[in-house]
């Protein structure tokens, strides 16, 4: 057989799989998206480059603009062309939102709260700068003023789908960087109504449109979103407890479904995105007893739908309309990531961000988000936008995604460097820290306690009596301070009154108890956690106020235990959970003993 011939046999045989699998050949597009996932996506991680930039260039690759063009020269390649159709697109929004529901079930309603200042605060601020300079700079170079406006909405928005993987990737969704990016995103899916509201307005058909009436839209999404809440808090735990009585798990991640989806259709018919739906299911869902073993269950299904998603967005890039003029567009590109740096690091900045992390954080959010696809049909729709901009505007929109976990490596690099050069010789003035971690005895358990804080960007401070340790943490750059933990002044002066907890780490039960001691007689309302010798100890320190003591034989014991039942064959999560079952029993034990 020659190789033309066995090329056209390959061909009519995945026509035929393909004639078998339905309208459009779903079981061949599954086939093909699960074939490249398994050969590129590790190709890139033993690489250390993220799986994201896999997915993008599996649609690249394999969507219409590279190997659709190649079948109309070899017909036998068209069976094993990634489609971008409708049973593709509603599988990737299905990615989408069980990414925000997972990320729901993370986030708790206080944490949240605490968030308020940076959603409303920072979140807006930059939304509305970001929309107004792009619109001004469009508008510079003699765009009429509806399409100016267009591009400022479309552009000011970032992608949350992207973003939020990337941290998780990183393990940053619980650092400021995260913390911070997540707000903002937070924002801007709450601003989803009010922009396609000012998009609609903007055709010149319809009545002028004022600061009262998107004060009105946003106050009616404000609304949907406390319905929806207030809904989804009467049902979805008796529904949770419900299934769970059945002890079904394919029952259990039916329910799970149920909710991300449900409460994601809610949010669109209310007019919100369909994220931030399953966002809202998620974090309802995070204060019941059901939550790990949610998202434990949709895991799997978000990572493999979540990278379909990635590889349609590959599909929107144009390759021919990028080599027309490759200079503009990238130079569109790049321009774009420099405006959106250069307005978001200044504003995380005055909102109390350090400048290395500001400067990261704002190359991580630098691209045009997804939504930016529904803003351009939306103005299409509205006749605002031109089909020659439109197509500009998608392909700049796609690259940017395409780029971005390149430029979010540039702004990590960048933030480093920062850091280094801008560091000071000594630790800052922790007296005047807040919210930070205190730590007493920085020997074997207090170091690896900062290693932990410093992994999660938690701001703390150390204080030892060992002039020799100290100089030598000091000297790599760790913010040790030399002193005596036991005296109040030396507590105070590293800021333990407005700390948000002081751990006393250190192995000599009379200097631990004395600490105790004096911190709760300075500061009562300020959390303290303790190292205690063993149970008796533990009792000790709880009755002279320590909020938690966690005895050395206890956890010592309970870290072999885990090793054993790991090494004979018991599966993680039930180790996981038998070990944390039997902490919270001791744990317990000290309690009572304690008070009675």
């Amino acid at each position: 057989m020659t190789q033309g011939h066995g090329a056209e046999a390959i061909g009519h045989g995945a026509e035929a799989l393909a004639a078998h699998s339905g309208d459009g050949g779903v079981l061949m597009q599954t086939l093909i998206f699960l074939a490249a996932t398994c050969l590129v996506v590790p190709a890139l991680r033993k690489q250390r480059l993220s799986a994201i930039l896999g997915y993008l260039l599996i649609g690249v690759a394999m969507g219409p603009q590279v190997l659709g063009r190649l079948a109309e020269t070899w017909p036998f390649l068209s069976p094993f062309e990634l489609e971008n159709s409708e049973p593709t697109q509603l599988l990737a929004e299905l990615g989408v939102v069980f990414l925000l529901f997972v990320i729901g079930l993370e986030v708790s309603w206080e944490r949240l709260w605490s968030l308020k200042r940076l959603v409303f605060g920072l979140g807006m601020a930059q939304v509305v700068l970001t929309t107004i300079v792009i619109t001004g700079i469009s508008l510079s170079i003699d765009t009429p003023f509806a399409v100016s406006a267009v591009l400022g909405l479309a552009f000011a928005l970032s992608s949350t789908a992207l973003v939020l993987q990337l941290l998780r990737e990183r393990n940053q969704v619980t650092t400021p960087v995260g913390r911070t990016s997540f707000s903002i995103l937070l924002m801007q899916d709450l601003m989803v109504v009010p922009i396609l509201f000012v998009v609609a307005a903007l055709n010149s058909n319809t009545d002028a449109f004022g600061p009262d009436q998107i004060g009105v839209a946003l106050l009616t999404s404000l609304g949907a979103l406390a319905a929806i809440v207030f809904v989804g808090r009467l049902v979805l735990r008796p529904l949770f407890r419900w299934v769970a009585s059945v002890d079904s798990r394919e029952v259990f991640i039916a329910a799970a479904l149920l909710a991300a989806i449900g409460m994601s259709i809610a949010a669109n018919a209310a007019g919100l995105s369909t994220a931030l739906g399953a966002f809202l299911a998620g974090l309802l869902l995070a204060e019941t007893e059901f939550r790990h073993q949610i998202e434990t269950d949709l895991d799997p299904f978000k990572d493999l739908l979540l990278g379909l998603f990635f590889v349609t967005v590959g599909m929107q890039i144009d390759l021919t309309l990028f080599f027309g003029e490759p200079l503009l567009i990238l130079a569109a590109v790049l321009g774009l990531f420099a405006v959106k740096a250069a307005l978001i690091a200044p504003l995380a900045r005055a909102f109390g961000m350090p400048w290395p992390r500001a400067i990261e954080m704002a190359f991580l959010l630098g691209q045009v988000g997804e939504f930016a696809f529904i803003v351009v049909a939306a103005a299409q729709r509205a006749e605002v936008l031109p089909n020659v901009i439109a197509e500009y505007m998608l392909l700049v929109t796609a690259l940017s995604i395409f780029l971005t976990p390149l430029m979010a490596w540039i702004g990590r690099v960048l933030a480093q460097r920062f850091e280094k050069s801008d560091a000071p010789t000594a630790p800052a003035d922790a007296a005047n820290a807040r919210d930070h971690v205190v730590i007493a005895g920085c020997g074997r358990v207090g170091r690896m306690l900062a290693d932990i804080l410093g992994k999660e960007e938690i701001v703390h401070v150390g204080v030892d009596a060992d002039a020799a340790l100290i100089n030598q943490m000091r000297h790599a750059g760790r913010p040790f301070h030399y002193g005596d933990a036991s005296r109040r002044d030396v507590l105070a002066s590293v800021g333990a009154a407005d700390a948000a907890a002081i751990v006393v780490t250190m192995d000599r039960p009379d200097a631990v108890e004395r600490i105790v001691r004096e911190a709760k007689a300075a500061w009562p309302d300020v959390p303290v956690y303790a190292r205690a010798r063993d149970a008796d100890h533990a009792r000790r320190l709880r009755e002279i106020g320590a909020d938690m003591a966690s005895p050395d034989t206890v956890e010592a014991a309970l870290q072999l235990g885990e090793a054993l039942l790991g090494g004979i064959g018991v599966p993680d999560e039930a180790v996981r959970h038998i070990i944390e079952e039997r902490r919270e029993t001791e744990l317990a034990k000290a309690l009572y003993r304690a008070e009675s």
